[in-house]
């Protein structure tokens, strides 16, 4: 059995969208983003920031979704690009998403370790989580949904919870806490490169919370009626992720400002340090949403490994389909293998740059991609395409120059072998003639 079966409708492709968004996005993405613009000094950057992650993501999600309508396999953007530019840009793209995202996961299950686990016992919880979420992408893709489904209405609960916490003042931490310092209504202090090159930092390192979209692309080969549900299903996840960051953003600012924000790794639990319970509401939205984004991501990889590997870029025998559950299980148990080691050894405190990186290359070749479509294929204007490509390139060299250098050189790293590899097949092509 080499082809996926279509089991997912709409509802279950956007549960799998906003799970890998909110998941990375509420925890993980606003103290590093408040941390770049700081020299801006006022909370308007951040949410500046946040707005034009947020358009970026839109442009590129059209895009996906385009694609996605006219080739409804599993793969995304490593097939669009093959398709429509050639096969070293497909190459690049999946590559770029297989590393960027497996950093992604590892920090998914650390971050849900940091939540759930007690002191100490970190590292072996993430590696069970890994394990265990393994476990339910093996029993098939219905199975991910399900999960998926519950797990993003327990954190959109613990989300709307808080919110009304934190505004009620019911948590003892006082609204506008920062003044004029850090919140929404400060003028901007800094100079306008700093400002400028600040804002553009933020926007992608908050674009790796608005890259969730794109696991429902990965996976089009299992989805129902695809040229209408894709569409569909991305664009509405991406509306809903905006919306839950916006209020979470806002709610941020009036209560920590933006250097309260940048002083700590777990903002909306500071927000409610003064109330015992709500903390723990935090710590399990917080760890389901940590479990959420890894379930979909290992899925989302798992699929692109299985093109890759269909067109021999990676291992053949990895290109294999389950039999029984119709999910390309030997893809899924190596990257959950590499996970466990990863999560036992390796310091990933720059993941979320390191990630950026991979991703803002996938979706800069799926624009170009986009591009090229023509006639009944093309769903949206070029003019959405050409600033989502422009975009997703200036991103990438704004992002922290170390995430920019390991990023980078992964990716050379990842041509070479395929150069070595190509070079290798050629030579047994020759001496079998």
């Amino acid at each position: 059995m080499t082809q996926l079966a279509r089991r997912l409708g709409t509802r279950d492709a956007v549960a799998i969208g906003l799970g890998s968004m909110v998941g990375a996005g509420v925890f993980a993405a606003f103290s590093p983003a408040a941390r770049a613009v700081l020299p801006a000094g006022t909370g308007w950057a951040l949410l500046g920031a946040l707005a034009l992650a947020a358009f970026v993501a839109y442009a590129n999600a059209t895009s996906s979704a385009q694609l996605a309508a006219q080739y409804p396999v599993a793969g995304g953007t490593y097939v669009y690009g093959r398709e429509r530019l050639g096969p070293w840009w497909g190459y690049l793209a999946g590559w770029g998403f297989v590393i960027g995202k497996t950093a992604s996961c590892a920090a998914m299950a650390l971050t849900f370790a940091a939540y759930a686990a007690p002191p100490g016992w970190e590292r072996p919880v993430a590696a069970s989580a890994v394990v265990a979420l393994a476990a339910v992408n093996y029993r098939g893709v219905t199975r991910t949904a399900r999960l998926t489904r519950w797990i993003v209405a327990l954190v959109l609960l613990v989300l709307a919870t808080w919110t009304a916490v934190v505004w009620s003042g019911a948590a003892g931490a006082g609204m506008s806490a920062s003044g004029s310092d850090g919140g929404p209504s400060a003028a901007v202090a800094g100079s306008g490169w700093a400002v400028g090159y600040g804002v553009l930092q933020a926007a992608g390192l908050l674009f790796f919370a608005f890259a969730g979209y794109a696991r429902i692309a990965t996976m089009g080969e299992e989805v129902r009626d695809p040229r209408r549900t894709i569409p569909r299903a991305i664009l509405l996840a991406l509306a809903g992720a905006v919306v839950v960051y916006t209020l979470v953003a806002v709610t941020l600012l009036a209560s920590l400002g933006l250097d309260g924000i940048a002083g700590t790794t777990a903002p909306l639990a500071a927000v409610v340090e003064g109330s015992a319970w709500a903390g723990v509401v935090v710590r399990v939205g917080a760890a389901a949403a940590s479990l959420g984004a890894l379930l979909a991501l290992v899925a989302g990889i798992g699929r692109t490994s299985l093109a890759m590997a269909r067109e021999g870029d990676l291992p053949r025998w990895l290109s294999a389909v389950h039999p029984r559950f119709g999910v390309p299980h030997r893809a899924e148990v190596t990257l959950a293998a590499v996970l466990v080691v990863l999560v036992l050894t390796v310091d990933l405190r720059g993941a979320i740059g390191f990630s950026s990186v991979g991703v803002l290359v996938y979706y800069a070749v799926a624009n170009a991609a986009a591009w090229t479509q023509q006639g009944a294929d093309r769903l949206y204007p070029r003019a959405l395409q050409a600033f989502g490509l422009t975009a997703c390139l200036l991103l990438v060299v704004t992002l922290p120059v170390a995430a920019v250098l390991t990023g980078l050189g992964v990716l050379a790293l990842g041509v070479l072998v395929r150069v070595v590899r190509r070079s290798r097949d050629g030579e047994r092509h020759r001496r079998a003639r």
